[in-house]
């Protein structure tokens, strides 16, 4: 480790000491994605970023560790595991894990009693989309969520309803419509809504605490701020794509240019991102993410004449902590110290790393940025660090820069330049039972007392 000072005057300091000004800036805490898929299979490919590439890109942008998507092989958990384990040994900066069910049955449930207790693992995603892939049913999704509360794991959710979806495939199919915009007219908001109402509803018949991803629409936010007023155990994730951008890309002339937008829930028609945006400074939602699962246009022009053939996913682990200081804390629509809760504290908390992650404390990682306020950034595909050769933010401008990167106490990024070694990355174990499982054991004593039932009865002798 460097030993590094962070002045804001010129002190005299040893000579073995490197001294980084930081007068006038920031300094925080490394941001934390929590929702990113490096080295992913799909449609008979993997993603351009792998562990190396997608992580030297987040370091660029100020992000210090993200938490990756392990995808059963076969439907095993533990298979899963292990391929993704090999996968992240040339990590550049620390990772955690989630880990997908798309099954049921004794192995897998025991398979997850493993993952939390032995592997580091306390989330579970489940999938209510792409049917007849990952997409799980509702007998499923309640025994996924029962396994997680008894074992103080946080379930996921990708909350559209994939039924609904697969017809309205077929819809745009016999209507002609072949091209990306049949992707969004597929996969209406309604939807989304919808799905993310019943996994809000059974969740809370189960009584476990519920963590939607990707948020991308009104209808979404109203079930999430509905559910939290009642005071639901709900977290709901935006993206930095859906608070930038709207959904009109996909109807760009130009193949290439519209299918980069393609991702699931599909960016939505202007007005979307705005609620996004206030829904994050009102705290209904509590983090950003990115769902960075980036294809080049090679690979997404195999669904040339097919949009179902497109594969899903946009780039943004490097833009997230510039795109929300700009569209966030730049605008005045939340504080300096918010910013650092939903890019990396709440993160954090929500996973049980805190205060090891997410925090400048004593005994915390050394994980911390400097963002300079009054620099600016620009988007393009030419200077990116991902291995992509398109970008959704192109042309992005903004104010907010994130000047130095400190990786586990390692200088990783300086004057525009990177300093990454593959293999340095760790795996950071995430325990169970979080601050969103305080109470809930209370919560239940309450619920059984309050149904006065059984009843006891006896025969009528009439």
């Amino acid at each position: 480790m460097q030993l590094i000072a962070l002045t804001f005057t010129s002190p005299l300091v040893p000579d073995h000491v490197t001294v980084l000004d930081a007068t006038g800036k920031f300094v925080m805490p490394g941001g934390i994605d929590p929702h990113a898929h490096l080295a992913m299979n799909g449609l008979g490919m993997e993603t351009v970023d792998d562990f190396f590439s997608g992580q030297a890109a987040a370091l660029a942008g100020g992000t210090t560790m993200h938490i990756d998507f392990v995808i059963p092989v076969n439907g095993s958990l533990t298979a899963g595991f292990e391929t993704y384990i090999k996968k992240a040994m040339k990590s550049c900066m620390d990772y955690g894990f989630h880990v997908a069910v798309t099954k049921w049955d004794e192995v897998v449930s025991k398979e997850m009693e493993i993952m939390v207790k032995e592997k580091g693992i306390n989330s579970f995603k489940f999938f209510l989309a792409y049917k007849g892939v990952f997409m799980v049913n509702d007998e499923l999704l309640l025994e996924g969520f029962k396994k997680c509360k008894s074992l103080g794991a946080l379930a996921m959710v990708h909350a559209e309803n994939g039924d609904a979806v697969y017809e309205g495939q077929k819809r745009m199919i016999e209507l002609g419509i072949t091209g990306p915009e049949g992707h969004a007219l597929s996969r209406p908001p309604s939807l989304e809504g919808e799905a993310t109402a019943r996994t809000i509803r059974l969740a809370s018949f189960v009584n476990t605490p519920l963590y939607v991803v990707h948020v991308m629409s009104i209808d979404a936010v109203e079930e999430i701020a509905r559910a939290r007023k009642t005071g639901q155990r709900v977290i709901g994730e935006p993206t930095a794509a859906g608070l930038a951008l709207d959904g009109s890309g996909v109807w760009d002339p130009d193949f290439i240019t519209a299918a980069k937008f393609l991702m699931s829930p599909p960016l939505r028609a202007p007005g979307h991102d705005k609620a996004l945006q206030a829904a994050l400074s009102t705290g209904v939602l509590q983090l950003v993410g990115t769902d960075h699962c980036s294809w080049n246009s090679t690979q997404k022009a195999l669904g040339m004449n097919d949009f179902r053939k497109i594969p899903n996913g946009v780039n943004g682990i490097e833009e997230r902590m510039h795109l929300v200081w700009d569209i966030m804390v730049e605008s005045g629509q939340i504080s300096v110290t918010d910013y650092v809760r939903v890019t990396s504290t709440e993160c954090a908390r929500i996973f049980n790393i805190y205060p090891r992650k997410g925090a400048i404390l004593p005994g915390s990682d050394a994980d911390i940025i400097i963002l300079n306020p009054n620099s600016s950034f620009e988007i393009t595909a030419k200077s990116h660090h991902s291995r992509s050769d398109t970008n959704v933010f192109e042309g992005t401008k903004g104010k907010g820069k994130v000047e130095v990167t400190i990786a586990g106490g390692r200088i990783v990024w300086e004057n525009d330049e990177l300093k990454v070694v593959p293999g340095s990355g760790k795996y950071v174990e995430m325990p169970p039972f979080s601050y969103l499982f305080d109470g809930i054991d209370k919560l239940d004593a309450k619920y059984l007392s309050s149904l006065k039932a059984p009843v006891k009865r006896f025969k009528s002798t009439a």
